[in-house]
């Protein structure tokens, strides 16, 4: 089967990176092309894009750093995208994520997709690089946080 890995190595602790990329609400501000739109239908997350609407849900696993993340046009039809927060340091981690082409999909299509990921890692890279960290304190601190 053909797939895909992206990894970014971050200055970021990966407690903080794992927390952030586990939730399902913060999807629309890293993937920015697969997560256009995020909205619940019955309780259940759906991404919106070029493609359509996607049910998505994520299955994260603190202890190792997992983050298995699922999309499908139903619950009964999910691929998966398998990730992980993997620590380097004490404020150094890696982020991978893994995608597979189903048989059913062109290869313009998985590699279109490949080429949305690697715009959407560049998104993470900006949410975790030192300026964003300095940024987000000097918010906390005018918030009074």
């Amino acid at each position: 089967m053909i797939n895909r890995t992206v990894t970014a190595v971050l200055d970021a602790p990966s407690a903080d990176v794992f927390d952030f990329l586990s939730r399902v609400e913060n999807l629309p501000s890293w993937a920015t092309d697969f997560a256009r739109e995020l909205k619940y239908e019955n309780g259940k997350p759906k991404v919106v894009n070029g493609l359509g609407e996607f049910y998505f849900r994520i299955d994260a696993h603190g202890d190792t750093g997992v983050i298995d993340m699922f999309a499908g046009p139903d619950e009964s039809k999910m691929a998966i995208f398998p990730t992980r927060v993997v620590e380097l340091a004490p404020d150094k981690c890696a982020y991978t994520f893994t995608m597979f082409k189903a048989s059913e999909m062109s290869d313009e299509l998985f590699d279109a997709q490949h080429r949305s990921l690697l715009r959407e890692f560049e998104n993470i890279r900006a949410l975790f690089s030192p300026a964003a960290a300095s940024s987000a304190a000097e918010r906390e601190r005018a918030d009074g946080s």
